[in-house]
C-alpha cells in the first residue's frame, strides 16, 4: 500500500478537496479512491480557526467509517472530543470557531454530528505504523524509542503536543523543543502541528504543516515517494504564525 498523509486541515475544507483531486483522487459515493489503490491519511487537527470544520469532520468521519482513509488525532481533535464530552474546555485557540459552527446547527444535526466525530475520536489510535514499519504517523511527533508502545502518559502527550517544556511564549503558547534535530530512528516520521512556511525534511522526518489555515499551503507527503504536494490557502497570511524553531 501506498499512503498520502495530509496535514493539518484546521477547517479548510476546500482547500483539502483540492489537495486530494491535485492528489489523483477521484469521488466516489462521496469517497476518496485512487485509481493505483493509495490511501489518504489525515495527520489530525481537522478543525479550529478555518470556516468549515464541521465539512472537514464529516467527510474525515464517514471516509473513516468506510475503510477509505487513515486518521490520527491532534491536539485540536482532543480538545473538541472533550468539549463533546461537556468537559470543561476554553473556548479559545480555535476551538471558538467550531464551537460556533456547531451551535449553528439544528439540534438533530448536532447530535448526528458530535456522535460521528466521538465515534472518529474514539477508534483512531493515536499514532499510526504502517508500510510494515516504515512509515509512522503522529500529529505532533514521537521519539525513536517511544514507537511501539502504547500512546499513554508521556508518549499520548508527545505525539498530541510534542516535545513541549513547560514553558510560555508570550501569546500563550508552549515552548517546544526540536525533537526532530536529533531523532536517529530508521522509520520516516510524518508529523505537524507547529506551521512551517514549507515542509522540513531531516532525519528521517517531515513536518508537513504548512500553514494552510494561516494563509500558505496544505501540503501532502507521498509514501514511499518521499515527495510533496501542496495547494495554496485562501485564507489571509498571518505571517506571526511561522516560527523559525519548530
Amino acid at each position: 500500500m501506498k499512503y498520502d498523509v495530509v496535514g493539518d486541515i484546521h477547517g479548510c475544507y476546500d482547500e483539502m478537496i483540492a489537495l486530494i483531486k491535485k492528489l489523483g483522487y477521484s469521488f466516489k459515493s462521496g469517497l476518496p479512491v485512487h485509481p493505483e489503490h493509495r490511501m489518504l491519511v489525515f495527520l489530525g487537527d481537522l478543525t479550529d480557526r478555518g470556516p468549515k470544520s464541521i465539512e472537514v469532520v464529516e467527510f474525515v468521519a464517514r471516509a473513516y467509517e468506510e475503510g477509505a482513509v487513515r486518521y490520527v488525532p491532534g491536539n485540536h481533535c482532543n480538545k473538541l472530543y472533550r468539549f463533546f464530552k461537556g468537559n470543561p474546555v476554553k473556548l479559545m485557540h480555535g476551538l471558538e470557531t467550531t464551537a460556533a459552527e456547531y451551535r449553528q446547527l439544528p439540534q438533530h444535526k448536532q447530535t448526528q454530528v458530535k456522535e460521528l466525530f466521538m465515534r472518529l475520536y474514539e477508534r483512531a489510535p493515536l499514532y499510526e505504523i504502517l508500510h510494515k514499519g516504515e512509515l509512522v504517523v503522529a500529529h505532533a511527533g514521537i521519539k525513536a524509542e517511544d514507537i511501539g508502545k502504547k500512546p499513554v502518559g508521556k508518549v499520548k502527550q508527545f505525539v498530541l503536543y510534542g516535545d513541549i517544556t513547560g514553558e510560555t511564549l508570550p501569546d500563550g503558547r508552549p515552548v517546544r523543543r526540536d525533537w526532530a534535530a536529533h531523532y536517529q530512528g530508521e522509520p520516516w516520521v510524518v508529523y505537524g502541528h507547529t506551521p512551517v512556511k514549507s515542509p522540513r525534511m531531516i532525519h528521517h522526518t517531515i513536518n508537513i504543516d504548512t500553514g494552510c489555515v494561516f494563509g500558505n499551503r496544505l501540503t501532502a507527503f507521498r509514501f514511499p515517494e518521499l515527495k510533496t504536494e501542496s495547494v495554496p490557502s485562501s485564507m489571509p497570511y498571518d505571517e506571526s504564525r511561522f516560527r523559525l524553531n519548530p
